[in-house]
This record gives C-alpha cells, structure tokens and sequence, in this order.
C-alpha cells in the first residue's frame, strides 16, 4: 500500500447519493479532510463548459465518479433515453477534464449489469461483452461500458491513472426509496413497511420470486472503493491489464428474491402474506459476482446481510417515513435531524 496523502484534493462526484456518501464517510474515517463536494444546483455535470471550469479552478487531485442516474426495473423501462444520455454525458465530461486539469486519480463505478444477461456464473471480469445484455437495462449498461473504456483509453494514450470498479447491487442508508423507481431492497423495505402501518394481509412483489442476486452494504462498496484507489499503480496493474482494468466489488454470495423478501418481511415486522405476481419480469435470472481478484488485493466484505438489513430499515424508519409522516401531518417529526 502506498504511503497516501491525507491533505490531497478529493472530488466526490455524487455526494448526495447511495454510494457517493458512503464515500465520503469512508474518506474521513480514513483521515482524508480536504473532500470537494458540489450538489447539482451547484454544478451541472452534464454542462461540458461548467465541468471544464470547475476542474480548472479547484485543482483536483483525485476523483471518485460516483455520479449517475441509477433506478430499478420500472426506470429503466420507463425512462431510456434518460438513462443513456445522462450517464454519458455526466461521466464524458468529469473524466475528460479530469485528464484535461491534470488529475492524478480517479475511480469510475460501474454496475454489474455491465455483464451479459446470461453469463456463466459466478461473473468473472474477462466476461465483460461476451454476451446479450439484460434487455430491460440495456442503456444503462452500455453507458457504463463506455465509462470504463474511456478511463482505459485515456490511460493508454495519455498515461492517466483511471480506475473502475464494478459493484454487485448496492442497499444501506441513503438509498432511494421511490415507490416505483427504487431497487429490490429499498422498494421491498417500503412495501413491507407500508404494508404494516396500515395493516394489509399481503404484499405481492414483481416476478416469480426465483431469481438470485447478490447484495452489498454501501459502506462496505464505499470501503473497497478507497481501498482499491489506495493501491499502488504497479500492484493494480498487476492484477489488471490495460483493455480489462475493471475490478468486481461483491460478497461472493447470493440469495433468491423470495429470500430476501422474506428477510426483510422479519425484520420489519410484516405478519401478513407474500405473493408473486408472474406476469411481471424477473430480469436477469441470476448475477452473482466473482470476487476472488479483489479478494486477492487484500480487501474483505464486512456486513452481513441481515444485519446490513436491520441497519437499512433503522435508517428508513427515522430519515424517511417519519419524515414522510410528519410532512402529512404537518408537523416536525421528534428527534428528526435538520439535515435528512
């Protein structure tokens, strides 16, 4: 591990959000204190020119792009040609200036439906456009392939240090919790909640219940985020080669739908049924993550999945649906920080 610069200029693209603000707080558990952050009223990221300026007059040493439009199922079908322009838009521009100011590092993140709809299992790095993508996140994916070929393009022809980690599907506090655009975990901590404070028998979820997926804390993507930004270039380099940099971040284990429905039925406290609704998509049948080379890289998952549940649901229930209560109500919910 290299001998890291705590007082460095670090741009957190995406502050506001899932990853980007567990980012954050694995920063300054690491001792970083010099952490550059704009929300988007403050700068546009689609806006090439804004982009330019600010990386021109901050001095940026290094940046995580944690920055994008991200959803579930229902956004993703929903909203296309959103999901494609945005994302390549926003992460063209902030990697582009970042080269152009002189940036010493930088992470790009990714997402696991990068991977064909059907790869063989677990999904390895070297499977990356062996294969159809998953139809109903096919522009999301292709943007984020994009994304990692441009940090590795711009690290053949101009020598940058541009990183890429692909996380497995994300959950823990700060998620979004739309009730239609929101992914597995958080959508199914809503429903259930509702569910229970207004006493329904049932709740029915999307799909047949059967597909597998693999589920990471944010804050332990968050930690292997910075871990592997603190490598060593040689030792990334090692483990890596120059068309196939990207590096997968995962727990190496996955559950069914039906599993973690269930999970989550528990620890919120659902006394009522679950039911599947068929008619709807599944999506990809199973995505679960090899992660034996950032295993390799000295790094380790640390939350399990039902106690990374309970903390989730704790952090809804107080920065979410009590808010969400109160605001009905017209009132300030007790012991309610400012900030949430």
């Amino acid at each position: 591990m290299q001998n890291n610069n705590r007082n460095k200029r670090i741009f957190v693209a995406g502050h506001r959000g899932l990853v980007g603000s567990a980012i954050v707080r694995a920063l300054k558990k690491r001792g970083y204190n010099n952490i550059l952050t704009r929300t988007h009223a403050e700068l546009d990221l689609i806006d090439q020119a804004a982009v330019r300026a600010f990386f021109e007059r901050e001095q940026i040493d290094e940046v995580y792009m944690a920055a994008a439009r991200v959803g579930g199922i229902h956004a993703n079908n929903t909203y296309p040609a959103e999901f494609i322009y945005d994302n390549m838009m926003v992460q063209s521009n902030v990697i582009h200036e970042a080269w152009r100011s002189g940036v010493q590092k930088l992470l790009f993140l990714g997402s696991s439906c990068i991977y064909p709809r059907l790869s063989e299992q677990p999904i390895k790095e070297e499977y990356l456009m062996s294969g159809s993508l998953e139809p109903t996140n096919e522009p999301y994916a292709i943007a984020k392939i994009a994304g990692i070929k441009m940090c590795e393009s711009y690290n053949r022809q101009y020598g940058t240090d541009f990183r890429s980690v692909m996380p497995t599907n994300l959950y823990g506090p700060g998620d979004n919790y739309h009730p239609e655009n929101s992914h597995v975990i958080p959508a199914l901590i809503r429903r259930f909640h509702e569910a229970k404070i207004n006493g329904a028998e049932k709740v029915t979820i999307w799909g047949t219940g059967t597909p597998r997926r693999e589920f990471l804390f944010v804050d332990d993507m968050a930690d292997a985020s910075v871990h592997v930004m603190e490598l060593d270039r040689a030792k990334y380099e090692k483990h890596t080669t120059p068309m196939l940099s990207h590096i997968n971040v995962g727990t190496g284990e996955d559950v069914t739908i039906r599993e973690v429905a269930e999970i989550i039925r528990k620890v919120v406290g659902f006394k009522g049924d679950i039911e599947f609704d068929t008619s709807k998509p599944d999506g990809t049948p199973r995505k679960l993550m090899d992660n034996a080379k950032l295993l390799s890289l000295g790094w380790h998952p640390g939350m399990r999945l039902g106690e990374g549940i309970k903390e989730t649901y704790a952090h809804f229930v107080a920065n979410v649906a009590e808010k969400e209560a109160a605001a009905q109500a017209g009132v300030r919910p007790h012991g309610l920080l400012a900030s949430a």
